[in-house]
């Protein structure tokens, strides 16, 4: 929990709560050093305690060298109480936050990123995917952010688009590929098996027309029905012959699919619908670091066109 935003906490009760209970622990120490300090010791003598018959408890004062000991850590506890955040949302006479730690150390990384690779975010996102420095920072940032949905290899996984194809919802172009990276994506397929949509029956005869427009095999009399009915339910989004709209749906006549081919998974698709997100990374990652990190990407499906860029410049 960060004590320097007031949002963390509901009222200004909690705030005295925290403050209170980091005091009153701090004093509570303090009393039991004092009480320790001034009680009167018989050397030499127990406490009356005995435990397995033989072991007893003396009335020894605690060493000078612990009671100091604990007394320094009391005083150290206060003054950084006093210069650090620790109070509810007192940010204590330094004003230190992890926010603004953060912030300074992602400012030094960042100005360090520009210098390494200055003369690359000058130019295109086509040109930097050739670049051999840039490709391989730009692998670098997509193992760390982007592997754990797409995989190591790119080629994704159910639910998760494979970037090494030339299949793209949002377009495949460096501008297009850029911007999905920097604001993210929202895509949904709307359920058609509510009581006001399709009935089972119906959407099975359009998922064997679905499954006929990629050469899938199916049901030669349920997929002339479900042309019928995919013209007045689907071609709005995916285009009269399912070819799709770039931004809009994807294309259902290529053997691409995000979530399976089966008849039971279009079936299911078509039913409850499917909801998708790619989150932004532009300010977390910044301008720079998303450059390069779509070049790569781009690079991934556009192999050719980047090794002939390449060699090129190299001649």
């Amino acid at each position: 929990m960060d004590f320097n935003n007031t949002s963390d906490f509901v009222s200004s009760f909690w705030n005295l709560w925290v403050a209170g209970v980091v005091l009153l622990s701090i004093l509570g120490c303090g009393l039991f050093l004092w009480i320790q300090s001034t009680a009167k010791h018989a050397a030499g003598q127990t406490t009356g305690h005995v435990w397995d018959e033989t072991l007893e408890e003396y009335s020894n004062p605690l060493p000078n060298w612990w009671r100091w000991m604990f007394y320094l850590t009391i005083i150290f506890a206060l003054v950084y109480l006093a210069l650090y955040p620790g109070l509810g949302n007192n940010a204590g006479s330094y004003g230190w936050t992890m926010r603004g730690q953060y912030d300074k150390e992602k400012a030094v990384a960042d100005a360090q990123f520009e210098q390494a690779y200055g003369p690359q975010l000058k130019m295109d996102v086509a040109a930097v995917a050739a670049d051999p420095k840039a490709k391989e920072a730009g692998q670098r940032l997509f193992l760390t952010y982007c592997a754990q949905c797409h995989g190591a290899d790119a080629k994704g996984a159910k639910g998760f688009p494979n970037l090494t194809d030339s299949d793209w919802l949002w377009g495949g172009s460096p501008e297009a590929i850029k911007e999905t990276i920097l604001k993210g994506r929202d895509a949904m397929m709307p359920a058609k098996g509510l009581k006001s949509d399709l009935n089972a029956d119906q959407i099975k005869d359009l998922a064997n027309f679905v499954r006929s427009l990629s050469g899938l095999a199916s049901d030669s009399l349920r997929a002339q029905r479900g042309k019928e009915l995919f013209a007045q339910a689907c071609a709005a989004c995916h285009g009269p012959e399912g070819k799709g709209n770039v931004g809009v749906a994807p294309n259902l006549s290529d053997k691409v699919w995000l979530y399976g081919s089966s008849e039971d998974t279009i079936i299911e698709t078509i039913t409850k619908g499917r909801q998708n997100r790619m989150p932004a990374w532009g300010d977390f990652l910044g301008e720079s670091k998303v450059h390069l990190l779509a070049a790569y990407v781009y690079g991934l499906s556009n192999e050719a066109k980047t090794a002939d860029a390449s060699a090129v410049e190299k001649k």
